[in-house]
């Protein structure tokens, strides 16, 4: 029995996850983000990330974020929205946008579950940075800098990960200062 469960924690540590890590509730926009909640059941409560909630249902991405998954989410905050040019966000809501809001909200998506622990080893074991491929067919870079982790876009523009580990049912979020952008 206890070589079983040694053999569980070893294997939830290879994958870059502790068990302890995974049962944790963490609090984002105001709201606790429980693990055994979607990236949506969540991410509704944060009220840091209004604009990209209904960026997702403007994009008809809702159904698919309550999918199994796993997935990884770089949540940009509201904060990060206001940082686009004026009338970025306007536009990219609007229903003849919806494939462009879509593709920009994609590019923000890596399949599979990968908390910092894992993005950081990566990072380190290539030479300080790792290439993600996106769900919208992009790339994103994951770039270890000391303990800390900086993603940059297809166009050199960089994102910090303000708040990583936020743990879901489906995957993991973590929250970006800027939203980053496909080629």
């Amino acid at each position: 029995m206890l070589r079983i469960a040694c053999g569980i924690v070893a294997a939830a540590l290879v994958a870059g996850l502790s068990v302890a890590a995974q049962d944790k509730t963490v609090m984002v926009g105001g709201a606790a983000m429980y693990p055994s909640k979607d990236i949506i059941d969540n991410a509704v409560n944060s009220k840091d990330h209004t604009t990209l909630v209904a960026a997702v249902k403007a994009a008809g991405l809702v159904d698919t974020l309550k999918t199994k998954g796993p997935f990884t989410v770089f949540a940009p905050t509201n904060a990060a929205f206001d940082k686009l040019p004026k009338g970025t966000v306007n536009m990219l809501l609007k229903p003849e946008s919806q494939n462009t809001l879509k593709t920009v909200l994609t590019y923000h998506v890596v399949a599979g579950s990968m908390d910092s622990m894992a993005l950081m080893q990566q990072a380190k074991s290539n030479g300080g940075s790792v290439q993600l491929p996106t769900v919208s067919g992009g790339k994103l870079w994951a770039i270890a800098n000391g303990n800390t982790l900086t993603l940059r876009d297809e166009k050199q523009a960089s994102a910090h990960i303000t708040i990583p580990d936020v743990y879901q049912s489906n995957g993991v979020i973590h929250v970006i200062d800027a939203v980053l952008m496909p080629r």
